[in-house]
């Protein structure tokens, strides 16, 4: 492979197990995962002899995820790019120069149904404001084509329900882009399989710290920009005025995600990945809780016209078995005396020891009768260093295999017909949670709540029962 240079097999072998062992990776699992990534890396040289052709829908410049999911598709072989949209005209242009930069002959649209309905287009990525996302996706496979679509899977629990219902009837394959199953050294999953295979006992909580959502106050109303059409950014929620007084401020790109009206704050952008974990760990995909409540939250501002989010916030969920989860904007647990497979503290960028992990640690803090382990994107470290260095005897089987690239597994099942490890059932389950814990942030109520119908039952039912839905602007309807 060219990606070792001069390395033999077994050095580059060696090179790449010390490096994951320096990520507190246990070495049994190390090399579990380095000969996933072995089999992904010769996948995407060796490619397949026909061609996918992609379409992207919400591009632009960095920080958009869109860059980052162009880049991760590209790395394969079969895959070529045909068509981009986005409703902004600075975007657009960007993303057609890059890609021809790259060598793709890509046709741009302003209106996703355009690109949809070409046939040469066979799947597309997905990396809109979230409000857009399950509208785009359903026009994506009504028009036969397979979803790669972007995390919180929806903006409401009714659109969830009536995504999956299309995946299931449309027999194309949806992969929701909650990479933490699949990436991150496999630390996630690694913690998934620690706990579902018992080495922790009955869990009984679950710490999910996702961060706070920032604060405003009023925001300007200006003109929007000439190469910007808002009637169409707005879409399907209610016409407002465009605002912006910075990057950092203002209604639209990025920032959108601080207003219920177009996302759900924390609870939906890292609550997605952390609490899509969670369930993971409890083995709950496709189901869920049976009981919200807000413990604490900060009053958020209200109206329209600035962030209006809750800024601090900590939700509980309840779950039938005993076991509770917590998506808290800081202010969590602080535990001492952690340590990775080797039994070392982990050490900050000076070399110095860490003890443990503070109350605001980003990532999952998950306690069992007998044992506790702390999962975040960078590092992974337990209360006793058996818990992650002894193998598992009786592999959990999360998922029939190892992917260790989110977009690869996308690819694969694309051709194997089979579902990637955040289908429909996950993404739309995970993110049913999150929009629960919305609405008891909005509600300020104790719900209960009925995983399989997929409704608030006994007291205030009713309150939280009428946010599971929301009206859309003419001419958009929610249609399978």
């Amino acid at each position: 492979m060219s990606r070792r240079g001069n390395l033999s097999r077994r050095g580059f072998m060696n090179q790449s197990l010390a490096a994951l062992a320096a990520a507190g990776l246990p070495s049994w699992y190390a090399s579990q995962y380095f000969g996933a990534a072995e089999a992904a890396a010769e996948d995407k040289v060796i490619g397949a002899a026909e061609k996918l052709h992609v379409g992207v829908i919400g591009v632009g410049p960095s920080p958009r995820r869109s860059t980052a999911l162009y880049g991760a598709a590209k790395k394969f072989k079969h895959v070529s790019f045909t068509g981009v949209c986005d409703v902004d005209g600075r975007h657009l242009d960007y993303a057609q120069a890059h890609y021809q930069k790259d060598g793709y002959q890509v046709k741009g649209h302003k209106d996703f149904r355009e690109l949809c309905a070409r046939d040469d287009v066979d799947a597309v990525i997905i990396a809109v404001p979230d409000h857009w996302h399950t509208l785009v996706a359903l026009e994506a496979l009504r028009r036969g084509k397979d979803v790669y679509c972007e995390k919180p899977l929806t903006l409401t629990v009714q659109e969830a329900l009536v995504l999956s219902k299309a995946v299931k009837d449309s027999g194309r394959v949806l992969q929701t882009g909650s990479q933490q199953r699949s990436e991150m050294a496999g630390r996630f999953r690694l913690a998934a399989e620690l706990v579902r295979s018992g080495r922790i006992g009955k869990v009984k909580t679950i710490e999910c710290r996702v961060g706070t959502n920032p604060e405003s106050g009023p925001i300007q109303a200006v003109t929007p920009p000439k190469e910007l059409d808002w009637d169409m950014w707005v879409g399907p929620t209610a016409m407002v005025p465009y605002r912006y007084e910075s990057e950092k401020k203002t209604n639209c790109h990025y920032e959108f995600r601080w207003f219920y009206e177009y996302s759900g704050g924390k609870m939906t952008d890292w609550g997605a990945h952390h609490l899509d974990i969670a369930q993971w760990c409890l083995g709950k995909d496709g189901s869920g809780p049976t009981g919200v409540e807000r413990v604490a939250a900060k009053e958020p501002h209200h109206g329209t016209d600035g962030y209006n989010t809750h800024p601090t916030f900590k939700v509980r969920y309840t779950y039938p078995e005993g076991s509770e989860v917590f998506a808290m904007s800081g202010g969590g647990t602080k535990v001492d005396g952690l340590v990775d497979a080797k039994g070392e503290k982990r050490k900050n960028r000076e070399g110095k020891e860490i003890d443990g992990i503070d109350g605001n640690e980003n990532g999952l803090l998950i306690v069992g009768e007998e044992g506790t382990i702390f999962v975040s994107r960078g590092f992974i470290v337990a209360n006793d260093a058996k818990i992650l260095s002894a193998p598992i005897k009786d592999d959990p089987k999360l998922y029939p295999t190892r992917p260790t690239d989110h977009m690869g597994n996308f690819l694969d099942c694309v051709k194997t017909r089979q579902k990637p490890i955040c289908d429909v059932t996950v993404g739309a389950g995970s993110v049913i949670v999150c929009h629960i814990g919305v609405i008891a942030l909005m509600t300020g109520k104790a719900l209960t709540w009925d995983p399989a119908a997929h409704r608030f039952t006994g007291a205030n039912a009713d309150d939280g029962n009428k946010l599971l839905s929301r009206e859309m602007r003419s001419p958009w309807k929610l249609e399978a």
